[in-house]
């Protein structure tokens, strides 16, 4: 008789290992850490948990192989982390097996909201955290975004962006906010906060290399679906449908934003054929939906400062005195570092060299010390004004504060042109 010894599978690769569990991490990390602190409202040491359990996974699964249900895992895994760190508290995991059992059948026409990253995202917009640390969170926590990322967003350290997220799970839980999935009657006193982090987590796939692995470009992708799961829960939020719109558009040219050779493509060169059609189109017919429900916002306006952009290679011109208009309006609506360096590009685009500078002069020095798209148009403003000095001097800047080396290589071009 021949040897009856079952041979054993084969456990993955490491890059398999790591892929699985890179995977999880973008996929389930909101979903695990709402159902962890579902139980005491312990945002900190849920995420704490959680952590550790992926760090247990990288360590186990090349060993003993990529479990089943992955999610299980590690939602097991990070529950038994905090049983044991709770112990002398007498804190039980009773409970914990029926969260189980709702995380492998999920039934989503029980719950008000369909998507439990979404879910939890309303969750960090309650009323009593601070409102200007609910984006932040949302970011870290449902997003996967560090503190520098974040900081980057908000124009601060990342040392001052870390300490007020840790300040603000510490309020968290001494206030003992529940985190509770909101009814949906709820939700539109907390959407704009749940828009900001949407778009702002949108925003960091700008940097994004076509053809890379970097984790931010599939956040583009998350962001416009979770921008689609909004729009179908909340159709009549004009707002929610205006920044579907602008993601979309944006989203759209991404094929052309990038040369054959890698090099980055500003929107005045970008070859409009390869924009994706379809893409735009939608956007169009939200934006019209949009503008039906009579409630202007900063999302439609940005959207419609989009529009204006695509219509160009239609119409073989910019209409330059719509994007001022528009840039103007969303002043009124949303003034931000960010609105006010737009609208200096557009006031430079149009031959107003002189009023571009007076707008970006006026901008607090340190809030736009570190903000790379200031220092560019500031630039540009002088060479408008023949300011040969300060436009070198400023694109220096520019160039020091951009990360990107498709971008930076094409500063450095534009430099020496």
């Amino acid at each position: 008789m021949g040897d009856a010894r079952v041979t054993p599978a084969p456990v993955p690769g490491k890059d398999k290992i790591v892929e699985t569990v890179v995977g999880a991490a973008r996929a389930s990390y909101g979903r695990l850490v709402a159902l962890l602190a579902a139980r005491d409202g312990d945002l900190a040491a849920s995420e704490d948990a959680l952590s550790e359990a992926f760090a247990a996974a990288l360590k186990v699964w090349p060993t003993r192989g990529i479990p089943a249900n992955p999610d299980a895992w590690l939602l097991t895994t990070a529950r038994n982390r905090l049983i044991n760190a709770h112990r002398h508290e007498a804190v039980k995991a009773r409970g914990m097996d029926e969260i189980l059992r709702r995380m492998d059948a999920p039934s989503a026409a029980q719950e008000p909201i369909p998507d439990q990253r979404l879910a939890l995202m309303f969750v960090c917009a309650h009323p009593a955290i601070q409102d200007d640390i609910r984006t932040p969170l949302m970011l870290q926590t449902i997003l996967g975004l560090d503190a520098a990322q974040i900081a980057s967003a908000f124009l601060v350290s990342p040392t001052t962006m870390g300490q007020r997220l840790v300040r603000a799970k510490a309020k968290i839980k001494a206030a003992g906010i529940g985190f509770k999935i909101p009814d949906l009657d709820a939700l539109p006193e907390r959407l704009e906060d749940v828009l900001s982090a949407i778009y702002a987590a949108f925003g960091t796939s700008f940097d994004a290399v076509a053809g890379s692995d970097d984790c931010n470009m599939s956040l583009a992708e998350e962001a416009i679906f979770l921008a689609r799961v909004l729009v179908s829960l909340m159709p009549q939020e004009p707002e929610a449908l205006g920044l579907l719109a602008l993601m979309l558009y944006v989203d759209a040219r991404k094929a052309a934003r990038w040369g054959p050779d890698g090099a980055f493509v500003p929107l005045k060169d970008q070859d409009a054929s390869l924009w994706e059609r379809a893409k735009i189109v939608e956007a169009e017919d939200l934006l019209v939906r949009a503008s039906k429900l009579n409630r202007l916002g900063r999302f439609q306006i940005e959207a419609a400062i989009q529009s204006i952009h695509v219509q160009a290679p239609i119409t073989g011109t910019t209409n330059w005195a719509a994007l001022r208009s528009f840039h103007e309006l969303l002043l009124t609506h949303r003034p931000s570092i960010g609105a006010f360096v737009s609208y200096a590009a557009v006031l430079q685009a149009m031959g107003q060299g002189r009023s571009a500078l007076e707008v970006l002069t006026s901008l607090d020095a340190s809030d736009v010390s570190s903000y790379q798209p200031f220092w560019v148009t500031l630039a540009a403003a002088h060479r408008a004004c023949d300011e040969v000095t300060a436009a070198a001097v400023a694109m220096e800047r520019a160039i020091g504060l951009t990360e990107n080396p498709q971008v930076r290589a094409f500063l450095l071009r534009e430099r020496e042109g």
